[in-house]
């Protein structure tokens, strides 16, 4: 068996791979941002360009020009509402904007573009799930997108201009109910490029369709290359390494976070191997995110995929941001997902780090899972039911909570892997006060358990911090118990453990 890779490996990880990105030709039109050697990637936030305005990008893809990459996404109504009232929830509003482009590169640092289409240019409901190739003979920077029950395409002679409509189609010859779902768009190494995706409905069977050579302004037969026994899949990717190709999905799970499952290949068309969870996701459900996007990123000193993930908050509510990237290596042929909160990255040498301020709690506010639930992803239960997540948390949709009718005595913990050193535990916490013992603990990390009391009236969400926690053996178990009184209850949200010295 494989040895598991610890996502929290504090040593630069950048494991060569042998496929370069499929960069395509020409120059930006405009300068992109100033490239750094190494920025920082801030997870579980709401993302802001250059000029500090929230980035809107949903169900994109991104395209490598020179050393520039370019973003491309969807600005729904409902992203801008949630973003200017998370605590508000959900919503249902997909109406479309504009498809946009932003552009870095350092692959922290977005420059807005401007908008590759809006209302104006397409005429329709849905727009989505876009992707971007260049065709290497007309020269021209193809748009690929969902239009209503069919495709949309659009062309511009730069990767940044303005993209004009130039076709649709409204079935996809080989495919079983006709048009696709979930898509994006894959350029492989000799710059042809393919629909990756599953059909519309039930989505239960995954296509690889490539665009017509001459002009990519349609899509050809569609070959059939896996069908999924055990639901449907949405959120289809393909990213390549070392010669082998990587078709991974999400749960059919309607925007809301997911395992990755991966299929694989040596040929694009198959045949592909059975199914597998990408190592790494479990635990929090891919960052609390669903498969979007997936690149390489190749440098002078190293090479990892990028995994693009999309975070619905507007549609799913599961937590802050839409957008949450992580890096990708590789255990021999194994994916292995690194499940980080803040990381850095040199883009130029295609290496990455975990960053000073990463929370290493993974699911720390309990949104993986999506609904209720007595055994949450990523943590360990005692007391079986008096454990569980309830609704309305601090931040997102979820809590932790424990509580009972009757007298109880439990706790939920994680035992985390984590570089020797000083650290600081927090969390947010909500009590009804009365327990012979509440805590929020951190313990087994090479001295004696340090605890915050949370046995008294709490109201409303308060901080609790345990500071100078020092770990001397490379691990530590985090968590919050209870021995209380029947009706007692404590809630707790958005755990952080992160390194201060």
């Amino acid at each position: 068996m494989l040895r598991r890779i610890s996502r929290r490996a504090i040593a630069a990880m950048a494991l060569p791979l042998a496929v370069t990105l499929a960069s395509a030709g020409g120059a930006a039109a405009t300068a992109a941002p100033r490239v750094q050697a190494t920025a920082t990637i801030q997870n579980d936030v709401f993302w802001k360009d250059t000029a500090g305005n929230p980035i809107y990008s949903q169900g994109g893809g991104v395209l490598k020009v020179g050393s520039t990459y370019y973003w491309y996404g969807v600005k729904y109504g409902g992203a801008v509402s949630y973003y200017n009232n998370p605590a508000g929830g959900k919503n249902s509003n997909t109406s479309f904007n504009a498809i946009t482009i932003y552009s870095s590169t350092d692959l922290a640092n977005w420059k807005f573009e401007g908008n590759a289409m809006t209302t104006a240019d397409v005429n329709g409901g849905w727009i989505g799930r876009v992707g971007v190739s260049r065709n290497p003979t007309t020269g021209k920077y193809v748009l690929v997108s969902q239009l209503d029950s069919g495709l949309v395409f659009a062309t511009s002679s730069t990767p940044n201009g303005h993209f004009a409509k130039a076709g649709t189609q409204s079935s996809i010859t080989n495919v079983s109910t006709g048009m696709s779902g979930d898509q994006s768009i894959f350029t492989d190494d000799d710059g042809r490029a393919y629909v990756i995706f599953s059909n519309k409905s039930g989505r239960s069977h995954l296509y690889v369709s490539p665009l017509r050579t001459s002009d990519f302004l349609h899509v050809e037969a569609a070959k059939n290359i896996y069908n999924s026994s055990s639901g449907g899949r949405e959120g289809n990717i393909m990213f390549k390494n070392a010669g082998t190709y990587y078709f991974c999905s999400s749960d059919l799970h309607g925007w809301n976070a997911s395992h990755t499952y991966c299929i694989t290949s040596k040929n694009i068309m198959g045949p592909y191997s059975s199914e597998f969870v990408m190592q790494g996701t479990d635990a929090d459900f891919s960052h609390v995110t669903q498969t979007g996007l997936a690149f390489s990123v190749t440098g002078s000193a190293g090479s990892f995929v990028m995994f693009g993930g999309d975070r619905w908050s507007d549609f799913a509510g599961n937590g802050l941001g839409y957008n949450d990237w992580v890096p990708v290596t590789f255990n021999g042929t194994t994916p292995v997902f690194h499940s980080l909160n803040q990381w850095n990255v040199d883009a130029a040498a295609g290496t990455w780090s975990v960053g000073s301020a990463n929370n290493y709690v993974l699911n720390p506010s309990a949104e993986a899972d999506r609904v209720a639930q007595s055994n949450l992803a990523g943590w360990t239960t005692v007391g079986g039911a008096v454990n569980s997540n309830k609704l309305g948390g601090h931040t997102g949709r979820w809590a932790i909570a424990q509580s009972s009718s009757s007298a109880y005595s439990a706790s939920r913990y994680q035992n985390i892997s984590v570089p020797n050193g000083t650290y600081a535990l927090s969390a947010w916490v909500k009590s009804s006060g009365g327990q012979r013992k509440a805590t929020v603990f951190a313990r087994n990390f090479g001295a004696s358990e340090l605890s915050s009391s949370i046995n008294r009236s709490i109201s409303g969400w308060t901080k609790v911090t345990i500071a100078g926690i020092t770990v001397t053996d490379g691990s530590i178990q985090v968590g919050v118990q209870s021995d209380a009184n029947a009706g007692n209850w404590v809630n707790v949200d958005d755990f952080s453990l992160v390194k201060t010295g």
